[in-house]
C-alpha cells in the first residue's frame, strides 16, 4: 500500500485536508434550489462510501509495504473493525447536530462553539493517545486556529443589523457536536497500526479504517436521517420518494460533496503515520477558515459587511496563518 516517507508530504496531504474538509459544502449551492439537504444528505454519504472504496482498491492495494485492503480486511480483529464503525456513527452524529445547530442558533453561534470544541477537544484526545510534537507549540498553535474561529464568527454576525438572543436548544447542540467531533478521530485512529509500513496483527491499515469508518456513517445514517427526514429542523417533512425524484444534477452534487469531504479524511489517515493523528487532526480541522474564504472571496458574502469587518478578517487571517504555522512546526520541536 502506499505509505508517505516524509513530514513535509504528510503536511502536505493535512493542507488537501483543509481545502477539502472546508470546501465540500458549496457542493449544496450547486443543487437545485427546491432540493432539501436531508435529501442531499444521503448522496453525501453515499459519495463518502465510494470514495473509500477507490482509495482501499488503489492506493490501498498497491506497493509492497504494508497489507493490501482485501488481506488486511480477513485479518481484522472484530475490535479494530468496531473502533472504526462507531468512529463513524459518532461523526455522523456529531455532523447532522452541527447543521442543526446552526439551523436553529445561526453559524456566528454553532461554528465557534462546535468547531472550536473539537479542534481543542480532538487534538487533546489524540496528543494523549499518540503524543507526538511538542504540545506547547502544537496547542498554541490550536489556540490561534481557535481564535481565527471566534474572529470569523463576530464577521459574521456583523452582516446583521440585529443580535438575536442565543438560543440555548441551538447552543446546546452545538456544544454536544463539538464533543463528539471532537472524538470521532480517536476511535478510527485507534483502530490502526502504529506503524503503516509493518501494521501489528489484528490491526487496520489507514485504509481500511476509513472504509469501515465510511461504512459507520452510511449504516448509521439509515436511523439518523430517516428520524431527520420525519422530523426536520427545518420545513416540512420529506420521504423516500421525494430522493427519487431528484434531479441528476442535485443527486451528482451530493455525491461529489461526498467525495471531496472523504478525500480530505483519506489523505488526512494516511498522514498521520509520519505527522501523528493529533497534529493531522488540528491541521485537518483548520477548514472552517477555507470555508470563510470561499465565502469572503468566491461566494462575495461581506461585499455588504459594515465597516470595521474586514479589520476582523484580516485579523483572523493572520492568526489562522501562525496558528497553522505553529501546528506544522510542533512535529521538530
Amino acid at each position: 500500500m502506499f505509505i508517505l516517507e516524509n513530514y513535509g508530504l504528510a503536511v502536505a496531504f493535512c493542507l488537501v485536508t483543509m481545502i477539502c474538509w472546508g470546501s465540500w459544502a458549496n457542493t449544496q449551492k450547486l443543487t437545485d434550489k427546491t432540493w432539501r439537504f436531508e435529501l442531499f444528505y444521503w448522496d453525501y454519504v453515499i459519495g463518502i462510501l465510494l470514495l473509500a472504496l477507490l482509495v482501499a482498491f488503489t492506493l490501498g492495494s498497491t506497493g509492497d509495504q504494508g497489507r493490501n485492503f482485501p488481506d488486511d480486511v480477513a485479518q481484522a480483529d472484530a475490535v479494530h473493525i468496531r473502533s472504526a464503525l462507531i468512529g463513524g456513527a459518532v461523526f455522523n452524529v456529531a455532523n447532522i447536530l452541527l447543521i442543526a445547530a446552526i439551523s436553529i442558533a445561526g453559524m456566528s453561534v454553532a461554528f465557534p462553539v462546535g468547531i472550536g470544541i473539537a479542534l481543542i477537544l480532538g487534538v487533546i484526545d489524540n496528543y494523549a493517545d499518540n503524543p507526538i510534537g511538542n504540545a506547547g507549540v502544537l496547542f498554541g498553535g490550536v489556540g490561534l486556529v481557535a481564535l481565527a474561529i471566534l474572529l470569523n464568527a463576530a464577521a459574521y454576525k456583523r452582516l446583521t443589523s440585529t443580535t438575536p438572543k442565543v438560543s440555548t436548544k441551538g447552543l446546546v447542540l452545538a456544544v454536544v457536536s463539538g464533543c463528539l467531533m471532537g472524538l470521532f478521530y480517536g476511535f478510527v485512529a485507534s483502530s490502526m497500526a502504529k506503524d503503516f509500513a509493518r501494521p501489528e496483527a489484528g490491526f487496520l491499515t489507514p485504509y481500511t479504517a476509513v472504509v469501515f469508518f465510511a461504512i459507520g456513517i452510511f449504516l448509521s445514517n439509515f436511523i439518523l436521517n430517516t428520524i431527520l427526514m420525519k422530523m426536520p429542523f427545518e420545513g416540512t417533512p420529506v420521504s423516500y420518494a421525494d430522493y427519487f425524484k431528484g434531479s441528476g444534477r442535485s443527486h451528482l452534487m451530493g455525491i461529489l460533496g461526498g467525495v471531496i469531504w472523504c478525500l480530505g479524511m483519506s489523505f488526512n489517515i494516511i498522514a498521520s503515520g509520519k505527522a501523528g493523528p493529533a497534529i493531522s487532526y488540528g491541521l485537518g480541522q483548520g477548514a472552517t477558515i477555507i470555508a470563510a474564504l470561499w465565502g469572503i472571496y468566491i461566494w462575495r458574502e461581506f461585499k455588504a459587511a459594515p465597516p470595521g469587518t474586514s479589520k476582523l478578517l484580516n485579523l483572523m487571517l493572520l492568526f489562522y496563518v501562525v496558528g497553522i504555522g505553529l501546528i506544522i512546526a510542533s512535529r521538530s520541536m
